[in-house]
């Protein structure tokens, strides 16, 4: 994990995979890289270590749908280290939050927030299915909106 960890900063990534076909790094904005990972290349994170800047609730769902064995973050939310504990994923994190802040700073995470209603990875996945495909459709629409890092 402290490889990964070294890794995740010195490149500036958003997080860190690694399995057993090796190391991969993502660059996307939020929970982007792992959902397309869990929808197009679900191997990838079966069985996988991640160290990650930032998790909440969706990108913790996403880890425990997609089978990670391990996870390091920066800064995770309270409800996100529940989820992740309860699916008995070994966790280490540096900072605990009660709840991830909008890229603004002026409130919560709306992925966060929409994640509120259930403790199930399972249930939440349509809801992390809609959030993906609005950011998605909204950054057509308006390319500034949704940014890779």
């Amino acid at each position: 994990m402290e490889e990964l960890k070294r890794l995740l900063h010195a490149g500036n990534y958003s997080c860190v995979i690694r399995n057993t076909s090796g190391i991969r790094t993502c660059t996307q904005r939020g929970v982007a890289d792992l959902f397309d990972l869990y929808t197009q290349n679900p191997e990838v994170l079966a069985g996988a270590s991640i160290a990650d800047k930032v998790i909440g609730k969706g990108a913790a769902a996403l880890m425990v749908l997609g089978g990670v064995q391990e996870v390091y973050a920066d800064v995770i939310s309270t409800p996100a280290l529940l989820l992740l504990q309860k699916a008995e994923i070994a966790i280490s994190y540096s900072r605990e939050v009660p709840y991830i802040i909008n890229r603004t700073k002026t409130g919560s995470c709306p992925l966060e927030a929409a994640c509120k209603h259930s403790d199930q990875a399972e249930e939440l996945f349509s809801v992390i299915q809609d959030f993906i495909r609005k950011s998605r459709n909204q950054s057509n629409e308006n390319p500034d909106i949704y940014t890779r890092k």
